[in-house]
Order: C-alpha cells, then sequence, then structure tokens
C-alpha cells in the first residue's frame, strides 16, 4: 500500500487574490505580522502495492498536468510506503 501527496500551489510570480484575502483578514482578526499567506489544494492518493517504476513515472506525469496546471502552479509529490 502506497500513500500519495501531492501538494499544488501557484508559483511566486503569480498574483493570488485568495492568499491576500486571508492576509488581511487575518490581520483584522489580530494576528499581527503576517507577511504573506499563499493558497493551495492538497490530493492524498491511496493505491494498492508499491509505487514503482512505469506506475510512478505516470503518476507523476498525472500530478503533472491533471492535477495542477503547470503554466500557474507548481506541485510536490511525497510518497508514504
Amino acid at each position: 500500500m502506497a500513500r500519495v501527496v501531492v501538494n499544488v500551489a501557484l508559483k511566486p510570480e503569480i498574483l493570488d487574490p485568495q492568499g491576500r484575502a486571508v492576509q488581511g483578514a487575518l490581520g483584522r482578526l489580530g494576528l499581527i505580522g503576517v507577511s504573506d499567506v499563499r493558497q493551495g489544494k492538497q490530493f492524498i492518493i491511496e493505491l494498492d502495492g508499491a509505487l514503482e517504476g512505469e506506475r510512478a513515472e505516470l503518476l507523476h506525469k498525472l500530478a503533472g498536468e491533471l492535477l495542477s496546471n503547470p503554466v500557474i502552479e507548481d506541485f510536490t509529490l511525497t510518497v508514504e510506503n
């Protein structure tokens, strides 16, 4: 059994209006010193069997093409066996 965690976030140069809105709200609610907030999304994928070889390559490709938008987003993929 493998557990794959894919975290997706906007690239640093892409404007993040939702992050900015949260940053402003945090300040208004009393949390001082917040210099930046970036929003993102997370996918947790449970797989039967090990994640090796072609299967691992396919999952990495799908994370880059299906789960994220490569033009404006970066992703990280972590495997927990």
